[in-house]
């Protein structure tokens, strides 16, 4: 017993210790960001019209499938319009999964040392402060969307100059287009790595709306962090506590009880919503979804038939199948009720039969950008085989 509570300390430490101190491995790279470029030019009332052009190298295609998807953080979820500009996007919208992104499916899929190139269109509001360092002027913070995954060999803004007081960091102008605009850079960009600007204009520059504050999404809240920290610690310690009381009670249990509960389960030889055979052990169709489970009864052990003289000695967690009949078989489920020491009040509390939530929010939303092949993730849930479709259209036929 004192090996078990040693193991069970032990165990709780290192769980608590290793969030602290461990750090993430880098696995190899899926891609690389070649170029990353974004136009900007401010619209008479405040908003940003932004033009990003991407060039995206694959150098992994067999990790994760190849490259059929991707995700740009975009500053926050206030955004006026998202349109896709080159004709290898089959679809580009708003995305939301811990931060604001855009999404951009592609016509095609990109295999290792293929380069897509494409580009988007975003008009974004609240990205202003008015007032927030010198009064009488208005500043735009802005911090492109970073890659926690992959490294970026150029990072390119070009900030419309028309109206500018000035920028933080301070650059030169070029011009592009017959206009002049600030270009702001950065090479090699390491996972994950930022490069946040500023640009700022006097009150009156354009149509700027007191009431709206830049929302920065990917601004990290220290304060909520440290809280996070504190609470993790302090969840750890009250599992430590409980773990310690619950194995204490266990060990001065006198004796326990066992009830069996047994379910008496008929399955469909076949799917009754598209006709696939089913596999063995399973509940549900792997191709349209619908369960194969004809009936279900709890029975007693002596419901069960005597010629099944293996099933009436079964006590032990498991599915086992009926010999008298076909695609039937019966689960079984054991279960120990503790019979506690009566104590001087004459009832009793235990971690163990207490019911603990734990709610942790954190204002912190990554604007990172990434991939996934859907091909191994399956984003649209589709479960859907072609085989099994060629199937349902000769079950209709017949």
């Amino acid at each position: 017993m004192r090996k078990s509570f040693k193991i069970w300390v032990f165990a709780l430490l290192v769980a608590l210790i290793i969030p602290m101190f461990g750090s993430k491995v880098q696995a190899s790279d899926l891609d690389r960001i070649l170029e990353y470029e974004i136009t900007v030019d401010v619209n008479d009332d405040g908003t940003l019209h932004m033009i990003y052009n991407i060039e995206w190298k694959v150098l992994d295609s067999v990790s994760e499938g190849p490259l059929e998807w991707v995700k740009i953080g975009i500053p926050n979820k206030n955004y006026r319009s998202i349109r896709g500009l080159t004709d290898n996007i089959l679809s580009c919208q708003y995305y939301s999964e811990s931060g604001s992104y855009v999404r951009v499916d592609f016509k095609k899929k990109y295999y290792r040392n293929e380069v897509v190139k494409f580009s988007f269109e975003l008009v974004q509001d609240y990205m202003y402060q008015m007032n927030q360092f010198v009064d009488g002027e208005t500043v735009y913070g802005f911090t492109p969307g970073w890659f926690p995954d992959c490294k970026t060999d150029l990072l390119e803004i070009y900030w419309n100059a028309d109206k500018v007081l000035r920028t933080d960091p301070e650059v030169d102008t070029v011009t592009r287009d017959g206009k002049k605009y600030y270009e702001f850079y950065k090479n090699n960009l390491k996972h994950g790595e930022k490069f946040p600007i500023q640009v700022i204009y006097k009150n009156d520059a354009f149509i700027f709306d007191i009431s709206k504050k830049a929302i920065n999404e990917s601004k990290v809240n220290m304060g909520a962090i440290i809280a996070a920290a504190v609470f993790i610690f302090t969840f750890g310690l009250v599992i430590f506590v409980c773990v310690l009381a619950s194995y204490i009670e266990t060990a001065n249990l006198k004796a326990a009880s066992t009830k069996i509960t047994r379910t008496r389960i008929e399955y469909f030889p076949s799917c009754p919503g598209c006709g696939g055979t089913r596999p063995d052990g399973a509940n549900n169709c792997p191709y349209c979804g619908r369960s194969f489970i004809k009936s279900e009864e709890v029975i007693k052990e002596e419901d069960i038939p005597k010629e099944e003289k293996v099933l009436r000695k079964t006590k032990t967690d498991g599915v086992y199948p009926y010999v008298s009949s076909p695609n039937t078989y019966m689960r079984v489920h054991v279960t120990h009720v503790p019979i506690p020491r009566s104590t001087s009040s004459g009832s009793r509390s235990s971690c163990a039969h207490s019911s603990c939530a734990c709610a942790c929010a954190c204002a912190c939303a990554c604007a990172g950008g990434g991939r996934a092949g859907c091909s191994t993730k399956d984003f649209y849930n589709t479960n859907l085989k072609l085989r099994q479709l060629e199937l349902r259209g000769k079950h209709k036929k017949a």
